[in-house]
């Protein structure tokens, strides 16, 4: 059956990237992040081809996506960092998941669950360093130490990770991030004077990892570059940095059809033809992670018989298609069926993930997490 949309995902280009990172981070080890479906790459593929370039870790946000992963048989340390009191840990815990812990009430948590399933549990004692966000800030840093130590001296955790997280992971040479290092190394400290003796201590992002080699410490965490995408945005491109897309998201025109000049296209008319012309039909949405914002704004590729044409997307996206002008289109060029590129490598001159964050205004990590289900992941390479 002819796939309407789909978003193909090279499970090669990301062993390759996870291989050009572990590279560059050595002798740190590399995590690689597959939260929110691999950054909608696929969860369970996206791990495997991560394993299969040398990550040695994987980094989940919820316990739901590391017990999928030990459900699909994906084996090697799986750090699981956010929850809310009363989720289920004593199945992470049985599962051999690490945990994380920003406040004393996590601790306890976790240490009930250990005693629950008899086993020792993993944790990772994590510092606000600046990002305002999960972690214990300064003040509070040693009664979380404390709190672990104490579980640990009872049989029921074991501390084997100290962390934290930048605040410009887009630009590690922000003033910021020099901040942020110190606060961690003194945080470091303070947990290793108290007893503390982590296997790794982890602060590095992607941008770290590229820009700050003394954010590197024992382990990086890496998400949106094992992905082929730069951190950077538009200081660096991905391919400056040695790293390739692996998603091309594509769709097949599912009509074409000539109008007059002055025709309105789609809600509202935000946009009307200004020459005769023959407008493509793309069945693929809002409701698809097309953003409503792209209407006059992101451009796709379209795939003709006589070469292609790069277009922006006519009017309002509607729930599950848009609409391009394909101009005038005189020799015929386009047809239903032809292939449409969102985005891509941007070797065939076709947009990028890139491209479209600069024209929505945000940043490519959204642009490829919010690709929605109804859109078939088609594996590649891998």
């Amino acid at each position: 059956m002819p796939i309407r949309a789909a978003a193909r995902v090279d499970l090669g280009a990301i062993s390759a990237n996870v291989g050009r990172l572990v590279e560059i981070a050595g002798p740190a080890q590399v995590m690689a992040v597959v939260k929110a479906e691999g950054y909608g790459h696929g969860l369970v593929q996206s791990a495997l081809a991560a394993q299969n370039g040398g990550a040695t870790w994987l980094g989940v946000a919820f316990l739901e996506e590391a017990l999928s992963l030990r459900a699909a048989g994906v084996g090697g340390r799986i750090l699981s960092w956010l929850a809310v009191p009363g989720e289920p840990l004593a199945e992470a815990v049985r599962a051999d998941v690490d945990l994380s812990a920003s406040a004393p009430w996590m601790v306890a948590e976790i240490a009930a669950a250990a005693r629950t399933v008899d086993r020792v549990a993993r944790v990772h004692l994590k510092a606000d360093t600046g990002l305002s966000r999960g972690g214990a800030v300064e003040p509070e840093w040693p009664e979380l130490v404390a709190a672990a130590l104490k579980a640990q001296a009872d049989g029921q955790v074991n501390v084997v990770g100290l962390w934290s997280h930048f605040v410009h992971g887009d630009d590690p040479s922000h003033p910021t991030s020099a901040r942020q290092i110190a606060a961690f190394t003194a945080a470091v400290a303070l947990a290793e004077q108290a007893g503390v003796r982590a296997e790794v201590r982890h602060l590095a992002n992607s941008g770290g990892l590229l820009e700050l080699p003394q954010s590197r410490f024992d382990l990086v965490r890496v998400g949106i570059a094992i992905y082929g995408l730069s951190p950077f945005a538009d200081a660096a491109a991905a391919a400056s940095l040695g790293l390739r897309p692996a998603m091309t998201l594509t769709a097949r025109l599912a009509l074409t059809k000539r109008v007059p000049a002055g025709t309105g296209v789609s809600y509202g008319h935000r946009y009307q033809t200004q020459v005769a012309s023959k407008l493509g039909l793309v069945p693929i949405g809002y409701a698809d992670g097309i953003g409503r914002a792209a209407a006059n704004a992101a451009e796709v590729m379209v795939v003709g018989r006589s070469g292609n044409s790069r277009v922006t997307i006519s009017g309002t996206v509607s729930m599950d298609q848009f609409v391009v002008d394909l101009g005038a289109d005189e020799d015929d060029n386009f047809a239903a069926g032809d292939e449409v590129v969102l985005f891509g490598t941007g070797e065939r001159g076709e947009p990028t993930a890139d491209d479209w964050a600069r024209a929505l205004n945000t940043i490519s990590y959204e642009i490829v997490s919010r690709v929605g289900v109804r859109v078939p992941r088609v594996y590649e390479g891998g």
